[in-house]
């Protein structure tokens, strides 16, 4: 939980420098193409995450990799900086925190909706709309099944929950005579 509050912290500061100096899309596209040369040289990774590596070393691993990059003097800082603090090894969970962040500066929302059932597209759609509607932002949603909520739907849109499963009806009506109220 600790690491997860490190990378919010760490995306939030790299947004605020972004919104300052209105470069908070290109700070994203950065990101990811270090997540990027992560994903694609392990070497590269673990060179600079290894503790049995010299952490001097490791540094200018960083460095000499940084200078051959077209990276901003603000990424690269940045870069240096989680090395630094030892933050390094959380640069995906930060840069993934970063494009929820840069989205939502774009008015762009994430959202979920989980189904007993296959939605039809008109359906989706139908949900999408409302929600872009509810939120004033536009939806990027994310459609999975989960058939053991028997029927209904739940939305998720930022922190907020909307359930209406037959699953939760069922569980909240249960609840509601075991107290020996009426429903």
């Amino acid at each position: 939980m600790k690491n997860l509050a490190v990378s919010r912290r760490y995306a939030k500061a790299l947004i605020l420098i972004g919104q300052e100096d209105g470069q908070a899309e290109q700070y994203n596209e950065e990101l990811a193409s270090v997540v990027g040369l992560f994903d694609t040289q392990d070497e590269f990774e673990l060179a600079l995450t290894n503790p049995l590596y010299n952490k001097k070393d490791r540094k200018k691993v960083l460095q000499a990799v940084l200078a051959a990059t077209d990276l901003s003097a603000i990424m690269k800082s940045f870069l240096v900086l989680l090395f630094d603090k030892g933050r390094i090894a959380f640069l995906r969970e930060i840069a993934s925190y970063y494009k929820d962040l840069a989205d939502e500066l774009k008015g762009v929302v994430k959202a979920s909706v989980i189904s007993a059932t296959e939605l039809s597209s008109e359906a989706i759609e139908k949900i999408k709309d409302a929600l872009s509607k509810k939120a004033g932002k536009t939806i990027v949603l994310n459609v999975e099944q989960d058939p053991s909520l028997i029927g209904g739907v739940v939305t998720k849109i930022g922190d907020l929950v909307l359930d209406g499963s037959v699953k939760t009806q069922l569980i909240n009506m249960r609840e509601t005579l075991k107290k020996g109220e009426s429903v």
